[in-house]
């Protein structure tokens, strides 16, 4: 039976806190306030993380497979609530087995599933809305169906941008590493070396010992510096002006910037599409998508749009006006709305800016590979020669 958090003050004026069993939230209200209590609230505690309230982290593939499962036992007849009974017993995933438990209590207490979804706050909000639009339209199958193939074309797009960015982070991380042993290891020993030898060093080996040696002495300090500096920009980040002033700076660097804009252009229009195509009003799906969006600017200038379509005017044209999205987005919505095939317009969009970012990303990576293979080559270099260079120089002074 699920636990719910019950703030309750008794006749007398005293505030408690306590831990309840209950089926909903509204049976365990009701045994209070029948008890003479005035009852603040009532919260499950499943939903509740030791941080006080902070949203659980979903598995993207076990809720699709969640998903997946819950569609084919509802088309086979079964009441949703048999159906949650029967993926409960199923579940090994911890991270959803609490929330689902809550769902079915819900459920049988009386609320909607939309609504016993949405009070879990680890779900996300589209998917909340897909089954509001199926529950008021009475195509839950239908819905449920379209945000599957949703959350498929997401994860294969995304796979395919980790797969592309694999071999550049691990040929990094190796650059890296190698870089920190020979600064911080080797170099220091060929120090002790030059120093028991006493011979004159060049300006590059002296310029290259001096480094070497500072960075075996401070570099706990760098380290701890960094380690504050990223957990600092990660606070301000949170901040709305932080993440504002962050995700503008994102977006203006020269090609890594072109393609997070299209990244964002495409999942704003694919949510669209299904969150229209599943019944939902366009203002309502609009705002659902930008609160979707992971950069700030999108969604600051998606909610801006939303505010011009329901005074009246046409999405290419609320969107144009943010001077966000590129022109041609905007006019094959345009098309879409003169023509009334806006979600399928939509969809054209998505698959267009899905590919042309992975084009683009594939192009960047072409690049960036070769050049960090210089750079590495450039540094290691030059670290062997500053050092070699005083043994060779002795080497010849011998014969």
């Amino acid at each position: 039976m699920p636990q719910f958090l019950v703030k309750v003050a008794d006749e007398q004026g005293h505030l408690r806190q306590q831990v309840e069993n209950g089926y909903s939230e509204a049976e365990v209200h009701d045994r209070f306030t029948q008890q003479g209590y005035l009852v603040y609230w009532v919260k499950p505690r499943t939903i509740l993380s030791r941080g006080g309230g902070q949203r659980g982290k979903l598995r993207q593939y076990t809720f699709l497979i969640f998903n997946q499962q819950f569609l084919t036992l509802i088309k086979a007849g079964l009441p949703i609530l048999t159906a949650l009974d029967l993926l409960i017993k199923r579940q090994r995933d911890k991270s959803l087995l609490r929330p689902l438990e809550n769902v079915r209590e819900r459920v049988k207490g009386g609320e909607l599933l939309s609504d016993a979804f949405a009070a879990q706050q680890v779900f996300p909000k589209m998917y909340t809305t897909t089954l509001l639009a199926g529950e008021k339209s009475g195509s839950m199958e239908e819905v449920l169906g379209r945000y599957i193939a949703y959350q498929r074309m997401v994860q294969t797009f995304r796979k395919k941008l980790l797969v592309s960015l694999v071999y550049p982070a691990l040929l990094v991380s190796v650059v890296t590493v190698m870089l920190i042993f020979l600064i911080t290891y080797v170099v220091p020993k060929f120090a002790d070396l030059f120093n028991n030898l006493g011979a004159q060093l060049p300006a590059i080996t002296v310029f290259m010992l001096a480094v070497g040696l500072n960075a075996q002495k401070y570099g706990w300090i760098v380290l701890l510096a960094a380690a504050v500096a990223v957990v600092l920009l990660l606070r301000w980040k949170q901040s709305d002006r932080g993440a504002e002033r962050i995700d503008r700076f994102l977006l203006r660097l020269p090609l890594i910037g072109e393609i997070r804009l299209k990244y964002q252009v495409a999942n704003f229009s694919r949510i669209l599409a299904t969150l229209l195509q599943g019944g939902l009003p366009l203002v309502p799906a609009m705002e659902t998508a930008g609160e979707s969006m992971s950069s700030r600017q999108m969604l600051n200038g998606v909610a801006a749009a939303a505010e011009r379509v329901k005074e009246g005017q046409s999405l290419a044209h609320s969107l144009e006006a943010q001077k966000l999205f590129p022109d041609l987005a905007v006019e094959m919505l345009e098309v879409g709305e003169a023509t009334g095939a806006l979600p399928a317009m939509l969809g054209s969009v998505a698959e267009f800016y899905e590919e042309d970012v992975q084009t683009a990303l594939s192009a960047a990576m072409a690049l960036i590979e070769p050049l960090i293979l210089v750079v590495m080559a450039v540094f290691v270099g030059g670290i062997l020669i500053s050092l070699y260079m005083p043994i060779f120089t002795l080497g010849a002074s011998v014969h």
